[in-house]
């Protein structure tokens, strides 16, 4: 035998004996692992031939791998990338549903201080209690700071409540763009209709990471 044949059995030998390691050893690994049985429900399913309806704790699953990938994948890129405020601060005010984009007043300065004494006075307007002001306050801090000027730089949510589009808040007053008053009642307003209490729109942002 030529040492060239040799050479290219013994190569297949390897593939052989390596394929069947790896299989054997896969099968080893799934043996140990812990299966959920089926249920009842999955097997009447299976007996009628359903394999397509919906099936939520699978989806949820599908759901969470999606995710995590996601998470990985950001992670990667931006590996020694200083982290991002989400909230940038506009010069000029973004127009939208016929208002023209307008600058802001000269020495005209957001005052969060100002905004949420403004903001906890105007409460009681909506039925909220006291009590819903911590809600408020911490929800409005992580949305924009209470800065009447700010804007998101991923969706474009503008203002105090961060109204998508912003000239939503037009509803409350033209002066929607640099008004922290107009602003503040269309976003207890939002929170009314939607949430209820400014307590549901914290903890709805608390789960979902929005409101």
């Amino acid at each position: 035998m030529t040492p060239k044949r040799v050479l290219i059995f013994g190569l297949a030998a390897v593939v052989v004996a390596g394929g069947g390691g790896f299989t054997a050893y896969t099968a080893f690994q799934n043996s140990k692992a812990v299966h959920e049985p089926i249920s009842p429900e999955e097997w009447g399913k299976i007996a009628m031939g359903d394999f397509y309806s919906p099936d939520p704790k699978a989806d949820s699953y599908k759901a969470a791998a999606v995710t995590a990938y996601q998470k990985d994948k950001l992670k990667k890129e931006r590996k020694g990338v200083e982290g991002l405020d989400p909230v940038i601060i506009k010069k000029r005010g973004p127009g939208g549903d016929g208002f023209p984009p307008a600058n802001f007043p000269v020495g005209s300065n957001p005052s969060p201080g100002s905004n949420k004494a403004l903001a906890k006075g105007m409460l009681g307007q909506f039925g909220f209690g006291e009590d819903q002001w911590g809600c408020l306050e911490k929800l409005w801090h992580k949305e924009s700071g209470w800065n009447e000027r700010a804007m998101n730089r991923y969706s474009g949510a503008y203002g105090i409540p961060q109204s998508l589009p912003g000239s939503k808040m037009a509803s409350a007053g033209a002066d929607w763009q640099t008004n922290a008053a107009t602003q503040i009642e269309w976003g207890l307003g939002y929170i009314k209709g939607r949430y209820g209490t400014p307590c549901g729109a914290w903890g709805h942002s608390q789960a979902k990471g929005w409101y």
